[in-house]
């Protein structure tokens, strides 16, 4: 007979036996699953190298780029704007490329007139219209501000008779009086006035970001086109992302109102960027306008023919 001890002992080597198969299955499983993650990470790790690599390479050319025009930038621009003043307006543009141009225009033969720094209120939705009320009552008695409503163009034609030397007829009391009013409100940064320039270089940075982007970087655009109405010229340059939808150079190469009165640079934030604002204001001298810079829409090449 069959006792209960052997019917034990056979359903417990029955489960035993499924438990081993269990194990060595799974095992199986996990090495197949591990060998082809091991495959995939080193393949990962061979793309992150090239990848790096490239960076690297990328890197030591725009590093090799700069060093480059740093050295002969001075003599790429020498003598092109001799005679010629040039006032600077920045709206969010980097301390080091405003330092950089301004010392090309040294070489250049220009005369810097002296700065303006607009602020981000300039571009705010939200102060339009304070920014409109201000540039009327602001305005010098005799002056005329342009047929328009947006507050690029108003605060441009206001800021077109304290900067430009074509405009005319502010004297230095009412153009202090200007920038002390827009200082007063947040919309400049305090300064004394600069005297009455011939042209006028607008810095920038990138690719402006948020709800509004798009419409603070058409302020800054239709403020220069403004300058450039008034004025002897005018070069609107960006950092690497301004020629964006959401950049003040994208917006004025969208607009042909703009973009054919304009210059344009949309790596400023480079050395031959820096170059071509430059030669830009000397182009404008000419009578032309051109887009320069390394974006899709830079049509006219890396820089102005000098």
């Amino acid at each position: 007979m069959i006792s209960l001890r052997y019917h034990v002992v056979s359903i417990t080597a029955v489960f035993l036996a499924l438990a081993a198969g269990v194990v060595l299955g799974a095992s199986g499983v996990s090495d197949r699953l591990l060998s082809a993650v091991t495959i995939e990470r080193d393949d990962l790790g061979g793309r992150v190298q090239e990848v790096t690599a490239e960076r690297d390479t990328l890197a030591a050319a725009q590093r090799a780029s700069d060093e480059f025009a740093a050295r002969i930038g001075p003599a790429a621009v020498a003598g092109a704007l001799r005679g010629r003043s040039v006032v600077l307006v920045t709206s969010g543009a980097d301390p080091a490329d405003r330092d950089a141009v301004l010392a090309l225009l040294g070489p250049a033969g220009a005369t810097v007139t002296g700065q303006v720094g607009l602020t981000a209120a300039v571009g705010d939705p939200g102060r339009a219209d304070q920014l409109r009320e201000l540039t009327a009552q602001l305005l010098p008695g005799g002056a005329q501000l342009p047929a328009a409503s947006d507050t690029g163009s108003l605060a441009g034609g206001l800021l077109g008779g304290v900067l430009l030397a074509s405009d005319g007829g502010v004297t230095p009391e009412q153009a202090q009086a200007v920038l002390t009013g827009l200082a007063a409100a947040g919309f400049v940064t305090p300064g004394d006035p600069p005297a009455p320039a011939d042209l006028v270089l607008v810095l920038t940075g990138g690719a402006l970001t948020g709800i509004d982007a798009a419409d603070s970087a058409a302020v800054v655009a239709r403020f220069t086109a403004q300058l450039d109405r008034v004025g002897g010229g005018a070069v609107l340059a960006g950092r690497a992302g301004s020629a964006e939808a959401t950049g003040p150079v994208g917006v004025a190469r969208a607009d042909p109102s703009i973009a054919a009165g304009v210059s344009t640079v949309d790596d400023v934030g480079t050395g031959p960027g820096q170059v071509s604002a430059v030669l830009a204001l000397r182009e404008q001298v000419d009578g032309r306008a051109g887009r320069y810079g390394t974006a899709l829409t830079a049509a006219d090449g890396a820089t102005p023919a000098a």
